[in-house]
């Protein structure tokens, strides 16, 4: 048998926002991984638990997307290196991976002076993403959204309003005139994209708080599509810890009676969300686990505040009220510091992979079982991190016994 026909199907990984902070990581570290430059720290799926569960392998995964930055990826890795997101040199060792899936990139938008409508922009995103796949022979491909945050969109906008385009996470989305809209209400651009990965067959990742796919336009499309999806937005830092803390006020029986938090945040993320209205989405998620968790709704908000001197580090502080026996009053208080692409980029790996199987096994709707990822999933599913990993395990071994 010749060595392309052994050669494991290859699967492709579409990336929207493909030129930001947290794609660059994904390429770059998975070309890392494979190489054996460096151990697969933060892979979930290459614990144990995963090992008979059917997965691709990371040097199966092709990658692909869509972007209105134009930076190329080996230029970006190198200013990821020089601000301490990868190891010194990386880039240099896997430049040939860099500029491969740089070479996949396609045009987003709406760009400014874009004057098509929707149906064309979604029918302009499908082409790209069949071709991908048609081109490189991929068994599958899975489109992940990791562009940064949008705002929530405006309601009722007037048919030819303009509508910002939408970018890397880790680079400020652009702004400017968009299509004609039709009239009624329109699509943000990552709906734009969730209805193309529909439209091309594909499943549908959404690491973002961004709409993508649970605008109520797309919802009937989403069900008779037999497409799995997951979403929505990546638990990376501050919420993760509150699906541990959470759970462990409420089984010590202790009276939460304020959580209050701060982000600061700098790159591209600082900047999005420095937008009320997208702050207001990635919110929206912590507050949900502390009332799912604890069973009330303590006391105190989160901000995020933009520092763009910390780059892609960020820093989460929670400030804990709580009472114990007799009405003891005391405080947690807890210190986050992370660079966000690292703590994302394996989860999108791990995401990749675990949708691609299922896609294959025939699986179809809402991955309620990949809540462990996120801040705000979809389905039915605990909020609790333990539970959370419970149910992924469980579903790591059906999908082993899938065959």
């Amino acid at each position: 048998m010749s060595a392309s026909l052994s050669r494991p199907p290859r699967v492709g990984v579409w990336l929207i926002g493909a030129r930001g902070s947290v794609a660059t990581t994904v390429v770059a570290g998975c070309a890392a991984v494979t190489a054996g430059l460096r151990p697969p720290t933060g892979l979930v799926t290459e614990a144990p638990a995963f090992a008979g569960s059917g997965l691709p392998a990371l040097s199966a995964l092709v990658f692909g997307g869509h972007d209105t930055a134009d930076c190329p990826l080996p230029k970006r890795a190198e200013q990821l290196a020089e601000g301490g997101v990868l190891p010194p040199g990386l880039p240099a060792a896997v430049a040939a991976e860099l500029v491969a899936a740089d070479a996949e990139i396609r045009p987003g938008g709406p760009l400014p002076g874009d004057t098509r409508d929707e149906d064309a922009l979604i029918a302009a995103f499908t082409a790209d993403i069949q071709d991908f796949v048609t081109r490189l022979g991929l068994e599958r491909a899975v489109v992940v959204n990791v562009a940064s945050t949008e705002p929530a969109p405006p309601p009722g906008p007037r048919p030819g309003s303009p509508r910002g385009a939408t970018g890397s996470k880790g680079t400020p989305p652009s702004g400017g005139p968009g299509s004609a809209e039709p009239a009624g209400e329109s699509l943000p651009p990552s709906s734009l994209y969730a209805a193309a990965a529909l439209r091309a067959g594909c499943p549908y990742v959404n690491f973002t708080p961004s709409t993508g796919l649970h605008h109520p336009a797309l919802a009937p499309h989403a069900a008779a599509s037999g497409l799995p999806y997951a979403g929505r937005d990546g638990k990376t830092g501050q919420t993760l810890l509150r699906s541990v803390l959470g759970p462990m006020f409420a089984q010590r029986a202790l009276d939460v009676r304020a959580w209050s938090g701060t982000n600061l945040l700098g790159g591209g993320d600082g900047a999005s969300l420095a937008d009320p209205a997208a702050a207001a989405a990635k919110n929206a998620g912590k507050e949900r686990v502390l009332a799912d968790t604890l069973g009330t709704t303590p006391e105190g908000e989160v901000h995020i505040d933009d520092v763009p001197a910390l780059g892609d580090w960020k820093t989460a502080w929670d400030h804990v009220a709580f009472d114990g026996f007799l009405g003891t009053r005391m405080v947690l208080q807890t210190i986050w510091q992370g660079c966000d692409s690292a703590l994302a980029a394996p989860l999108v790996l791990d995401l990749a992979r675990l949708v691609a199987r299922a896609h294959r096994t025939g699986l179809r709707g809402p991955l309620a079982e990949l809540a462990f990822f996120f801040k705000d999933p979809v389905g039915q599913a605990p909020s609790a991190l333990g539970e959370q990993y419970a149910e992924l395990v469980r579903f790591a071994r059906r999908l082993g016994e899938a065959g």
